[in-house]
């Protein structure tokens, strides 16, 4: 690996924002020489073609890992992983854009003086692509300077609030990654999980220790369909699945089960009722019906009460015929304020 940055950006479809993404990594300002590596994952519209404008105006730093098929947002990224020479790594997705042309350079002035840690986080921003307007990220559960890895594992799994981090904001250890990655490739590889950002977090906090830094580098895209915010409740089933899958694997592997890990379950569990019962689908909801009894959780009231109204077709049409009612209302109310 050479004394280098490789930053990483995934992107599909993208061609109205990759230029502004590119642009906002181009722009930074950092003693360590940079190298970005962009994985089209066989776009339909002209990303690529956007792409190799920027790898022709910057042969010494832009390379193109083109996918012959669509891969998915998870192979793609660690397709491009491995293509990385870097001694450390960031990412970038191709809707955001960092906002700091000092961001590599805080964080990588922090991995040279610091080899306990592995990966350093930063704060971001929402930025609503309609307005323009920008809303603070959530915070993170552990905001020291430093943080022992270990203590970050379960927020990591359980992603009680959803804002332990946020891969864009990182700059990470390639060797931390790779030698997990030979230990365990199924972790990164199981397409049943569907993303790519928690397994990154979790052997990296298992590798090391955690920085964290209080400057927004970071605008993340919001106001449209993403891995995390899909448009139907069918769509958004896969994806609880998928995470949930990844956590049950994780804490099985590294012997993490403990009772937050099954309160974790628990909610997923219901979580998955709930769009099994919006999607109003059978086959989801004996799935899921299927799953509590293959991870042994035990089941919450309201999941129960959830499962039993879809035992029955008329009271299952009724309740979300009421739950329509109620929903039109509350809007009513809301618009009215």
């Amino acid at each position: 690996m050479e004394e280098k940055i490789s930053v990483v950006v995934c992107t599909y479809n993208q061609q109205s924002t990759i230029g502004r993404t590119l642009d906002s990594i181009l722009a930074q300002r950092c003693h360590v020489p940079m190298e970005v590596v962009i994985g089209d994952d066989h776009s339909t519209d002209a990303t690529l073609t956007v792409c190799r404008q920027y790898a022709a105006r910057h042969p010494d730093i832009v390379r193109i890992v083109e996918q012959a098929s669509n891969r998915g947002l998870q192979n793609n990224y660690f397709d491009c992983l491995l293509e990385t020479r870097g001694r450390y790594i960031a990412d970038c997705a191709g809707d955001d854009f960092w906002t700091d042309p000092l961001k590599l350079e805080k964080q990588v002035t922090v991995l040279q003086q610091h080899p306990e840690v592995s990966m350093v986080l930063t704060r971001w921003n929402r930025y609503d692509e309609a307005t323009g307007l920008t809303t603070p990220g959530a915070l993170p559960p552990f905001r020291e300077a430093v943080v022992d890895g270990r203590k970050a594992l379960l927020p990591i799994v359980t992603q009680t609030d959803m804002s332990v981090f946020h891969l864009c904001t990182s700059l990470y250890r390639a060797d931390v990654f790779r030698k997990a990655y030979d230990a365990d490739p199924e972790l990164f590889r199981n397409s049943d999980f569907g993303v790519e950002d928690t397994q990154v977090a979790f052997v990296m906090a298992l590798g090391g220790s955690i920085a964290y830094l209080p400057d927004v580098t970071l605008n993340y895209s919001t106001g449209h369909i993403s891995a995390s915010c899909q448009c139907d409740d069918s769509r958004q089933y896969r994806f609880v699945l998928g995470i949930t899958k990844m956590a049950h694997y994780i804490v099985t592997r590294y012997h993490l089960q403990c009772t937050e890990t099954d309160r974790l379950f628990s909610r997923r569990l219901l979580a998955l009722a709930m769009h099994a019962f919006r999607a109003h689908s059978p086959s989801l909801a004996q799935q899921t019906a299927t799953l509590r009894q293959q991870w042994g959780v035990r089941p919450s009231l309201c999941f129960s009460i959830v499962l039993a109204v879809m035992r029955h077709e008329r009271l299952w049409r009724l309740s979300l015929r009421l739950r329509r009612i109620v929903v039109a209302l509350k809007r009513a109310l809301a618009n009215k304020q």
